[in-house]
């Protein structure tokens, strides 16, 4: 994106911030609608479900747009940490169950999560992941649903990109052992 669409972007939040601009907040959400939609759909499955979370996770932006610092993070960082963390309450409530997460190093291929179609097997994925703890499902979320590099999940989270990389390496060998009957 260039840096005339961040203009007009800073400029909308601006307008937010200071006159609570309904047209600016339109603008906002018609830029990213669809892109946060389509992450949080490949976390429900669900149209419905997804339209709803959409429409909560860009509530729970407005709300706390006040506050929003642009030198502490970029808009989209900020708004992916909001969108992740509404997708880890929501499933949260419908399963609260905990399962650690212990070292074991194997090789994975991300590829199996990813090339799951199998709608049952995703949901039971879903619940399992759904357990961990809240940083290490945003690290999974951003990863998978989000198609962020290491990269930018760290620098979102506050973490190292080795950090990064361990934690869902190790977090998709778990799932492996425990999913995937060919493994």
């Amino acid at each position: 994106e260039g840096g005339e669409a961040m203009e007009q972007e800073s400029k909308w939040i601006r307008d937010i911030q200071r006159i609570g601009s309904r047209q600016a907040a339109e603008q906002l959400v018609e830029r990213y609608y669809d892109e946060i939609y389509v992450f949080v759909y490949r976390q429900t499955g669900h149209k419905e479900d997804a339209m709803d979370l959409t429409q909560n996770i860009f509530l729970a932006v407005f709300r706390a747009l006040p506050s929003y610092d642009p030198k502490k993070a970029a808009f989209r960082t900020w708004l992916y940490r909001i969108a992740t963390n509404k997708v880890i309450d929501t499933r949260r409530r419908f399963c609260p169950v905990t399962t650690p997460l212990e070292e074991t190093e194997l090789p994975v291929q991300e590829d199996f999560v990813s090339q799951t179609h199998d709608r049952e097997l995703l949901e039971r994925i879903e619940n399992y992941v759904t357990g961990l703890s809240p940083s290490l499902q945003a690290v999974f979320r951003l990863r998978l649903y989000g198609e962020w590099s290491f990269g930018e999940i760290a620098a979102a989270l506050g973490q190292s990109e080795p950090a990064v990389k361990s934690q869902y390496y190790r977090l998709l060998g778990r799932i492996r052992e425990e999913f995937d009957p060919h493994g």
